[in-house]
Order: C-alpha cells, then sequence, then structure tokens
C-alpha cells in the first residue's frame, strides 16, 4: 500500500467524522436520544474495540492500564471541575474532546502501523476506523456542548478530530510503535472513553428526556459499535 493511499484512507476517515458531528449538531431538539446513542458509543469503543485490542498486543497489561486511565480521569476531571462554574465545565468538555481526538490520531497511525505489517491487516484496521469515526465526532460534539461549550467550540473540536487520523497516518510513514506501547495507551483511553460516557454522557443523557428511548438509544449505540468490532475481527 502505497503511502498515497494510506493518506486517502485517512480523510476519508475525516469524512466520516465530519458527518457524525454534523448530525449531531442537527439534531438538538433530540438531544436526550443523541447524548444516549453517545453514551452507548463511547462505552462501546472502550469495551468492544479498544480493550480486546489492548489485551491482544500488551496482554496483561490492558486492564491495568485501563483502570489507571479510568482514575486518572476522574482525577483531571475533579480538579477541572473543583469550582462549580461555567469555565470548569468548559475545560471538562474540552479535556474529552482532546482525549477523542487523541484517540483518532491513533487510529491514522494504527492504519498506516497495519499496512506497514500487511495489506490484509491494514484493510481490517481501516475499515474498523472508518465504521466507528462517524460515532467519534457525534461524541466530539457531545462532550463539548454537554459541557457549555458553544457550537463555534464544538465544531472547532470537530476538525481537530477529524484531520487527527490524517495526522496519523503520515506519523506512521516516518515512525513504529512496539506493539507493547501501543496496547497500554489504548488501555489508558479504553479508561478514558469509560469514565466519559459512563459519568458524563450517560447520566446527563437520562436527564435530558425520556428515561425509556433513551435507554434505548443507549443500547443502539453500544449495539453499533459491537457490530463494528465484529466486522472488524478476522
Amino acid at each position: 500500500m502505497t503511502s498515497v493511499s494510506i493518506i486517502a484512507i485517512a480523510l476519508l476517515t475525516a469524512a466520516a467524522t465530519m458527518s457524525g458531528g454534523w448530525m449531531a449538531l442537527s439534531l438538538g431538539a433530540r438531544r436526550n436520544l443523541v447524548l444516549g446513542f453517545s453514551a452507548g458509543a463511547v462505552i462501546g469503543v472502550a469495551f468492544f474495540d479498544l480493550l480486546p485490542e489492548a489485551q491482544q498486543l500488551s496482554g496483561g497489561l490492558a486492564l491495568s492500564a485501563a483502570g489507571v486511565g479510568f482514575v486518572l480521569y476522574l482525577l483531571f476531571d475533579r480538579v477541572l471541575a473543583r469550582h462549580d462554574n461555567c469555565e470548569a465545565d468548559m475545560r471538562r468538555g474540552f479535556l474529552g474532546a482532546a482525549s477523542f481526538s487523541t484517540h483518532s490520531l491513533l487510529d491514522g497511525l494504527g492504519i498506516g502501523l497495519a499496512f506497514q505489517a500487511g495489506h490484509g491487516a491494514g484493510v481490517a484496521v481501516a475499515a474498523a476506523v472508518l465504521a466507528h469515526d462517524f460515532a467519534d465526532g457525534l461524541n466530539t460534539v457531545n462532550v463539548v456542548s454537554r459541557n457549555g461549550g458553544s457550537r463555534r467550540h464544538a465544531l472547532r473540536w470537530l476538525v481537530v478530530d477529524a484531520f487527527a487520523p490524517l495526522a496519523g497516518a503520515i506519523l506512521s510513514l516516518f515512525v513504529s510503535l512496539a506493539p507493547e506501547k501501543l496496547g497500554v495507551i489504548l488501555g489508558l483511553f479504553a479508561g478514558f472513553f469509560l469514565y466519559i460516557g459512563g459519568a458524563d454522557l450517560l447520566p446527563e443523557s437520562q436527564r435530558a428526556g425520556p428515561r425509556l428511548p433513551t435507554a434505548i438509544a443507549t443500547l443502539l449505540g453500544a449495539l453499533f459499535l459491537y457490530g463494528v468490532a465484529r466486522l472488524a475481527m478476522p
């Protein structure tokens, strides 16, 4: 696979992320359903995508890394929210968006490294990234908007998240990363996402609207990511 082809795939992931973000911005009247789906998708990414991959790459370190990631994010969240005001909420939202964007950068890096390992592995990883980047765009917009960020802030973070895989793909042309280290990083992000989904998006979605429809939306978000993970399996 040539470098041009890898970058082209990364651009497709940017389009998928932007599509998810635009959907989140366009469905303001259905905020509880969007937040519910987003919560399920974030938790699904952690359980069905990141943790299994981290386990495969790093073995027994994956769950420990996820636990450390959960606790670190909890501490960051408590420190950032030590004052109950809009500015603290916005910082929390930006931290969440930065986590999603960093994960997207690793997605792009993973695409490039997978193609270095072989064409089949590269295609499988690229398909998985394309499938769940739609949810990434949705989640990025929701976590910023949920924490007091304006539409302009959400759009800015959406653009950052959308083009992060392109940066990761370009980076993969110049560097390599040991599988064990990549597994630990993925485990950390699994912990981050479990906290974002379980402690932030999920409770807010239940407050924003009827509980049963929101719960169904959450299950659909989790099932969507489960299906993506199953399709990506060799």
